[in-house]
C-alpha cells in the first residue's frame, strides 16, 4: 500500500528543488525555474520569498534578454551562507584556504610553522586558524567544519593518523585539534583530498587514478564516483611498491619505492626549486633534459605497472601538474605503449584540471557536499 504525500512533503521538495536549480544554474529568473521545473509562478513566487527570507538567495540583478519590456530580476544562492576551512599540514608551513558553497575560494593564507609533535605546536595551529577567520568576516554559525589534509595515512573514520612517518605524526587524534575548536574536524589524506578537488570541478568523473605528484608521491582510487578508502585505510598506497630492490632509499625504510623515482624530491636537488629546473629545462640544457627524460621514464613505469592493476583513466596531479606539457603527455603514452603487453590507445593519462591549491580545497569540500546534499535533498514522491 503507498503512503499518501502530504503537502508538508511536496512544499519541501519543491524548495529543494527550486534552490538546487538556482544552484546548478548560478544566476535565473522566476518564470526560467517554473518554465524548466514545470512549477505554477506562485508557487516558485513563494518558495523564492521564502529562500530569500532564510538568507539563502538573492537577488543579483535583471536577466538580459531579447525582449522589449522590463527585465526580469535574477537570482543567485548566496555563496558565502556556508563555508568551509581546509587546511594542509605540512613539514615547515601549513596552508588555509577558505571555500564558498560553490567551491571558491575566498580567503587562502601560508603560515612557516616548523611541525611538531606537541601541545604547543597544535595551539599555535589552532590559534592561526581562528585568526584566518577572523579576517573573512563570517560568523561561527556561517562555518560548517575544518578539514585537515595531511601527509599520512588516515583512519577510515578520518578521526586518526594510521601512518604518519613523514611528520612523525602516527596516533595523532582529530581531538588534539577540535578541542581548540568550536568547529567539527576531520583527517583527509592528502592525495585523497587532492582527488576530491578534481571529482568537484570535473563531476562527470567516476573512475581514475589520481596521481599527487609534490614533493612526495601519493594517489587515489576513484571508483564509481567516490574514493576507494579500503579495509585498513591504506589502499591507493602505490608510493610504496617496490621498483627497484636495490634502489634508493625511501623514508619507509625499503629500497626503492616507487616514491624514490616518481616524487619531486627524486627530480630536484635539494637547493633546487620547480620554477628553477623548468626555467633550465625550457632553455634545453642537456643535464636538465636528461634528468626531466628519466624521470618520465620512471614515472612511465609506474603508470604502466598501475594500469595492469586498474584499466582506466590517470590524471597526473599535485605540484608538478601546471608544468606538464601535451608533449610530455605524448612522451609518457608512447612509453607506456612500448612497455605494455596489450594495445594500448593515447587518450588516458590526463592533467589535473585542478592543480592550485587542489588539496587545500579538497579538504575543505566534504562539509560544502554535505551541506548541499542536505538541502537538496528531494523528498521521494512515488513512496
Amino acid at each position: 500500500m503507498k503512503s499518501s504525500i502530504t503537502p508538508n512533503q511536496i512544499k519541501q521538495n519543491n524548495r529543494k528543488l527550486i534552490y538546487q536549480y538556482i544552484y546548478q544554474k548560478r544566476k535565473v529568473s522566476q518564470q526560467d525555474i517554473a518554465y524548466d521545473l514545470h512549477l505554477s509562478r506562485p508557487t516558485v513566487a513563494t518558495n523564492i520569498s521564502t529562500l530569500e527570507q532564510e538568507g539563502l538567495i538573492q537577488k543579483c540583478g535583471q536577466i538580459d534578454t531579447e525582449y522589449v519590456g522590463r527585465k526580469a530580476a535574477a537570482y543567485s544562492i548566496v555563496s558565502d551562507f556556508r563555508i568551509s576551512l581546509g587546511v594542509e599540514i605540512l613539514k615547515k608551513e601549513i596552508k588555509i584556504i577558505a571555500v564558498d558553497l560553490n567551491g571558491e575560494k575566498i580567503g587562502r593564507t601560508v603560515y612557516e610553522i616548523a611541525y611538531e609533535n606537541s601541545e604547543t605546536y597544535i595551539q599555535t595551529v589552532c590559534d592561526k586558524i581562528i585568526q584566518f577567520k577572523d579576517t573573512l568576516s563570517v560568523t561561527d554559525e556561517q562555518i560548517l567544519g575544518i578539514g585537515f589534509a595531511m601527509q599520512a595515512l588516515i583512519s577510515p573514520d578520518k578521526k586518526t593518523v594510521l601512518y604518519g612517518k613523514i611528520l612523525d605524526c602516527t596516533g595523532l587524534s582529530i581531538h588534539a585539534f577540535a578541542k581548540h575548536l568550536s568547529y567539527p574536524c576531520f583527517f583527509v589524506h592528502d592525495a585523497e583530498s587532492a582527488a576530491i578537488s578534481e571529482m568537484w570541478i570535473s563531476p562527470e568523473l567516476t573512475d581514475a587514478f589520481y596521481l599527487s605528484i609534490s614533493k612526495h608521491l601519493g594517489a587515489a582510487i576513484i571508483c564509481n564516483g567516490k574514493i576507494l578508502d579500503g579495509k585498513h585505510g591504506h589502499s591507493s598506497t602505490i608510493e610504496h611498491i617496490t621498483m627497484e630492490p636495490d634502489g634508493q632509499m625511501c623514508y619507509c625504510g625499503k629500497k626503492g619505492c616507487m616514491e624514490t623515482l616518481c616524487s619531486l624530491e627524486s627530480l630536484l636537488t635539494d637547493s633546487e626549486t620547480l620554477e628553477d629546473f623548468f626555467e633550465h629545462l625550457h632553455q634545453e640544457e642537456v643535464t636538465y633534459t636528461s634528468r626531466w627524460k628519466r624521470f618520465l621514464t620512471d614515472l612511465a613505469r609506474s603508470i604502466n605497472t598501475l594500469h595492469l592493476v586498474y584499466d582506466t583513466d590517470f590524471i597526473l596531479g599535485g605540484y608538478i601538474a601546471p608544468f606538464l606539457t601535451d608533449k610530455d603527455l605524448d612522451f609518457l603514452h608512447q612509453e607506456v605503449c612500448h612497455m605494455t603487453p596489450f594495445p594500448e590507445a593515447n587518450d588516458f593519462i590526463q592533467i589535473s584540471k585542478m592543480p592550485k591549491h587542489n588539496i587545500a580545497i579538497g579538504a575543505a569540500l566534504p562539509y560544502i557536499q554535505e551541506f548541499l546534499d542536505t538541502i537538496n535533498g528531494a523528498v521521494a514522491l512515488s513512496s
